[in-house]
């Protein structure tokens, strides 16, 4: 009970998230926020059964900067949105529901908000490089068509849809937020589609080295049912090359 209601202990594989978070790192994740989730249906669905998810309420919403833990929505397809309960990723949230964010000459933005999102110093080294400096296969991203041509240097604007908010739908933004469409309906797009009203809140995900994170930016948007909860503090450290503990990284914080 306590491991489905309150929190649940994961091991850090990757450095994605440096330098708030170094593989080897064992971090405690709290579901009260945004709040605990059971599965509905986990005793009675079938093999190609989509998971009924039930979001308790927590003590508070998710906030921009928070580190999170989530399920990949695209571990099998990535054309389609599934939720894989065994694939987890950690990622910083930079943009939540209703936000409008856009990556100006590589450093991240929301429109009216002043606030600092994600590892500044990363980005602006990432600024610094040229873009021949940098492999198309992560120079490119999301939606990967030319009828946007976005770029992690110049990203945006992308409105993040909150649940409740009725969007006009053209053959432009389709392509932003078809996957969302199709993962909430569970069926395809009518072709005369012209208004969708959003059943739940989405978030923008990315890592803090953005160097090397496969986050938001080549993915798309995360939906809220495939969080599991915020990153607490790091309560054990171990070097995953020479096995030694890092002591100092013990019951840290993560900020």
């Amino acid at each position: 009970l306590l491991r489905v209601f309150l929190f649940a202990s994961f091991k850090i594989p990757s450095p994605s998230m440096e330098p708030a978070i170094f593989p080897g790192d064992y971090i405690i994740v709290n579901k009260q926020i945004p709040g605990p989730r059971i599965i509905k249906n986990f005793f009675s669905s079938q093999k190609n059964d989509r998971w009924e998810i039930k979001r308790f309420k927590g003590v508070r919403k998710i906030k921009r900067n928070d580190v999170l833990v989530f399920n990949f929505p695209y571990e099998s397809d990535g054309n389609k949105i599934e939720l894989n309960l065994n694939v987890n990723y950690l990622k910083r949230c930079v943009a939540v529901p209703g936000d409008t964010f856009y990556i100006e000459n590589g450093i991240y933005k929301v429109k009216s908000c002043p606030d600092v999102l994600g590892n500044y110093d990363n980005q602006y080294r990432f600024f610094q490089l040229t873009a021949g400096n940098i492999q198309p296969e992560i120079f490119n991203c999301f939606p990967f068509d030319s009828l946007y041509n976005w770029t992690v240097k110049s990203f945006g604007p992308l409105y993040v849809p909150k649940k409740g908010d009725a969007l006009r739908i053209d053959s432009a933004n389709i392509l932003l937020y078809g996957n969302l469409i199709r993962y909430e309906t569970g069926e395809e797009i009518p072709k005369d589609l012209q208004t969708y009203v959003f059943q739940q809140n989405y978030y923008f995900m990315a890592g803090d080295y953005v160097f090397d994170s496969r986050d938001s930016r080549y993915w798309g948007l995360l939906p809220e049912d495939h969080i599991v909860g915020k990153a607490a503090f790091i309560w054990k450290s171990r070097d995953m090359y020479t096995g030694k503990y890092r002591w100092n990284r013990f019951f840290k914080k993560v900020r």
